[in-house]
């Protein structure tokens, strides 16, 4: 408390009364006469000489009945303040949550009577607005949240997110954004629990949606109120991951897609719908399922159209485009997804984005690697044949990408997906398709398979090495731990190459030079076949339990008799080897 503000506190002149009473408390000489009405102006006494008086006692010997109005809102609102920094306890609290419901109560009252009146009841939302700013203190207490729940609080809150006016709604998103900040959220899990279940309970999300749907984002309070609202939906996810699904069934995963669509150009509020979208379809086959039903895939390939022949102008910018590519990434995770890709002429602008050589190059490889992977890559992969994709392919498998910084992706990923995608187009093609394929690999005196033998050599030697390790490792080891072990070595890489070239030298590819150019190489390296067909046959034991290291699940994720294509393949994998 200020105690300068209320000593220099006096009432207005007319009310002689009220100056009589604090005059006499302000006068240095007891003998100098007063005029009728006119108290003499008190000099300020000196705080060293003269005890000071609390407000509490100050206020006390006022004659309140003799202040107008405002005068008594005044010194209320100095004894609120005051006992607002004191430190919060669950009687205080209490205290301010009841608080808040009366002030609700009488807006609403207000609004009632004087419904074309706004000055009527601005007073009682300027005091509501108060009321809600004074609850911030909870968010440095979080062992209260308790407190805040049972005591219907989260309701009180979730009330005022449709208040007619705005600026109520982005006062209360501010405080459950401040609530619900991660960091708080740490510090006592079970009270974050709490606020967490409640909020669910509520429908938070549903209400936050239909808010920022009269937001606009022009406006900076407005905007300010509509990148809270994504924090809320982020720190809950991020604090409980399960929301996802039902922070997209409650109209999320539309609300981001329809202002991801409707406002051209880039902003920091598209780059934070781009992030949680992202953050939405990592993990849940029911989101892709969503996104795929409601255009997402078309949406997103539009979007991502204009980064074909322009590179991000920022680093922010940059981002953006990146979550959008993971979004589509994510989004081909979900088989019948890959088939909206192809309609909405996907492999086309992959095609087009990597002969282009800009930012959104390695984005495009990456996003092929998804949309060729598994049966239900096909059609992409004969698209990429017919459109003539080999031509930009296979320059590639010869010298990846480089890595971009920004992105904090490598060569080495690059080069991983561009092997993924060889092998889908070694798998997945068909009838002259698959014949061109082949006929790829003996261009310049074979050089595509010096290459794929180049690459077997480099992986193999990694893995080895990684096995090697774990033989020499002192500490006992599963045999779950020693496969990740080589997994993170690059066994599923090797898999790949080993299949690559089990596929091209078979007798089924007529083309018997690749085959003769294999064995001589590996008998050029003291290597031979035996080392590759090992290789191959323990990847078809295991299909259907191997992930890639960048995430993209080889089993089925539809849920739906995929798995009968999935042991076709591994039965035709294991006669490949053994007819070699």
């Amino acid at each position: 408390m200020n105690v300068d503000e209320l000593l220099n506190y006096q009432p207005e002149k007319p009310a002689v009364a009220a100056a009589n009473v604090l005059g006499s408390k302000r006068t240095t000489d007891s003998t100098t006469p007063l005029a009728a009405g006119y108290p003499k102006r008190a000099k300020r006494p000196i705080l060293d000489d003269v005890p000071t008086p609390s407000s509490a006692s100050l206020i006390h010997n006022t004659n309140f009945a003799s202040l107008s109005h405002n005068e008594r809102d005044k010194l209320l609102q100095m004894l609120e303040q005051e006992s607002s920094a004191e430190e919060l306890d669950e009687t205080s609290l209490k205290r301010m949550l009841s608080q808040l419901e009366k002030r609700i109560s009488k807006n609403q009252e207000m609004r009632i009577k004087y419904p074309d009146n706004p000055e009527k009841f601005m007073d009682s939302e300027i005091e509501l607005n108060d009321a809600v700013q004074e609850l911030h203190v909870i968010a440095t207490q979080s062992e209260l949240y308790h407190v805040l729940v049972n005591m219907n609080g989260i309701s009180l809150l979730m009330s005022l997110l449709t208040h007619e006016n705005t600026d109520i709604s982005i006062a209360v998103i501010s405080l459950v954004q401040e609530l619900t900040d991660v960091d708080t959220l740490t510090e006592s899990e079970q009270e974050a629990a709490l606020l967490i279940d409640a909020l669910a309970e509520q429908q938070i999300v549903s209400l936050l949606v239909q808010n920022m749907d009269r937001l606009d984002e022009n406006v900076k309070e407005e905007a300010d109120g509509i990148h809270n609202s994504l924090a809320i939906v982020e720190n809950m996810t991020e604090f409980r991951p399960s929301l996802c699904v039902d922070a997209c069934k409650q109209g999320l995963l539309i609300c981001l897609l329809k202002r991801l669509k409707a406002k051209p150009g880039f902003n920091s509020i598209l780059l934070y719908c781009s992030e949680l979208m992202s953050i939405l379809l990592q993990n849940h086959d029911e989101n892709r399922q969503m996104l795929g039903e409601l255009d997402g895939i078309d949406i997103l390939l539009q979007l991502l159209a204009f980064y074909k022949k322009h590179d991000p102008q920022t680093s922010e910018e940059f981002e953006y485009m990146e979550n959008l590519f993971s979004c589509l990434c994510s989004s081909l995770m979900f088989p019948a997804n890959r088939q909206r890709f192809l309609k909405g002429e996907g492999p086309h602008l992959m095609n087009l984005m990597l002969r282009e050589r800009k930012a959104s190059r390695n984005g495009a490889l990456r996003t092929l690697d998804f949309a060729m992977t598994g049966d239900e890559g096909k059609e992409n992969c004969q698209k990429m044949v017919d459109i003539l994709g080999l031509r930009t392919i296979f320059p590639l498998f010869i010298k990846p990408p480089k890595g971009s910084k920004r992105s904090g992706e490598t060569r080495a990923e690059n080069e991983e997906h561009v092997i993924s995608c060889v092998a889908s187009l070694v798998r997945n093609c068909t009838g002259e398709n698959r014949q061109r394929v082949f006929n790829k690999f003996t261009e310049s005196d074979h050089e595509k398979v010096d290459r794929i033998m180049e690459l077997h050599f480099q992986y193999y030697n990694r893995v080895k090495a990684a096995s090697n390790n774990t033989e020499q490792d002192d500490d006992e080891e599963d045999e779950d731990e020693a496969y990740l072990r080589r997994l993170d070595a690059g066994l599923f890489t090797l898999q790949l190459i080993d299949y690559i070239i089990i596929e091209i030298a078979s007798v089924t590819s007529n083309i018997p030079s690749i085959r003769q150019r294999v064995l001589q190489i590996l008998n050029m390296r003291n290597s031979s076949i035996d080392s590759v067909k090992d290789i191959v046959r323990e990847y078809a034991n295991n299909l259907g339990n191997t992930k890639k290291s960048n995430g993209v699940d080889h089993t089925t994720t539809d849920g739906a008799s995929n798995g009968h294509s999935e042991d076709s393949h591994k039965q035709y994998l294991l006669d490949l080897v053994d007819k070699f």
